[in-house]
């Protein structure tokens, strides 16, 4: 071997680790958990943690009532609906491509006996989490576009490209992955079903970035919002649900 040939091949080397040694540090500089609602450090009866307000509908007059409450020693939000429709919203910015992976904790009390997710008159959950994309001009047509354009212009920002729902469904298997009955830019999927495991506290935990994949065949964009929600307002049932903590996370480097 040369002594050119050589010393081309150790710089190269030194590139590679380079390269590799930056990777590293650039994946250690940002944190491994993104602690999106830490309800556990809010107290009983008062204030929702910071960034966490509302999400109403303009035509559902009556809103499911959201309050902070204390459950084995854990402060959690208890959600009581009757006939509502409402949740509790953060709007935050997350690249999916470094925290993929979404937990949250939930204990539901009871199905929704007419519940059906293929129907818009069954479109109610005792339990959901919502999960919302950030709008990106090149992945609608040109009527979309307009649609988009319209409603900044009425809201004052872009509403949501996609949205995933993770639901508690009624009778429908674990595993089903279908349109919402109203927008096929929304995406549920049934994490939990039946009554089984009804009274009990669950963690859950999903790839939103692989799940976003399978759901809409692409990457998707920049995470706008999470929500959680129980409603009862197209089935005029009653539910109660308890949300805990909801965090993301990192995925083991390859």
């Amino acid at each position: 071997m040369t002594e050119r040939r050589r010393s081309h091949i150790m710089f190269l080397a030194f590139i590679l680790a380079f390269t590799l040694a930056f990777s590293i540090a650039s994946y250690g500089d940002t944190p491994a958990i993104l602690e999106v609602g830490l309800f556990s450090t809010a107290s009983p009866g008062g204030p929702f943690p910071p960034g966490w307000k509302p999400l109403t509908f303009e035509k559902i007059p009556k809103h499911t009532a959201y309050s902070l409450v204390k459950e084995n020693e854990t402060v959690v939000v208890k959600a009581v609906s009757q006939g509502s429709a409402s949740g509790l919203i953060r709007e935050i910015s997350i690249d999916p491509r470094t925290y993929p992976i979404v937990q949250w904790r939930w204990k539901v009390e009871n199905v929704l006996e007419k519940g059906d997710v293929t129907k818009k008159e069954g479109d109610d959950y005792p339990a959901r989490l919502y999960v919302t994309f950030e709008y990106d001009s090149r992945k609608v047509g040109i009527f979309e576009r307009a649609q988009y354009e319209l409603a900044k212009l009425v809201y004052g920002q872009y509403p949501p490209l996609n949205a995933i729902n993770y639901i508690w469904a009624n009778r429908t298997p674990v595993g089903t992955v279908v349109p919402n009955p109203y927008t096929d830019r929304v995406i549920m999927i049934v994490v939990e079903s039946g009554s089984t495991k009804l009274g009990q506290w669950l963690t859950e935990e999903r790839n939103i970035y692989e799940d976003y994949r399978r759901a809409f065949g692409e990457n998707p964009t920049n995470i706008s919002g999470v929500a959680i929600m129980t409603d009862t307002d197209n089935t005029q049932e009653s539910a109660v649900a308890y949300f805990g903590d909801i965090i993301f996370k990192k995925s083991t480097p390859r």
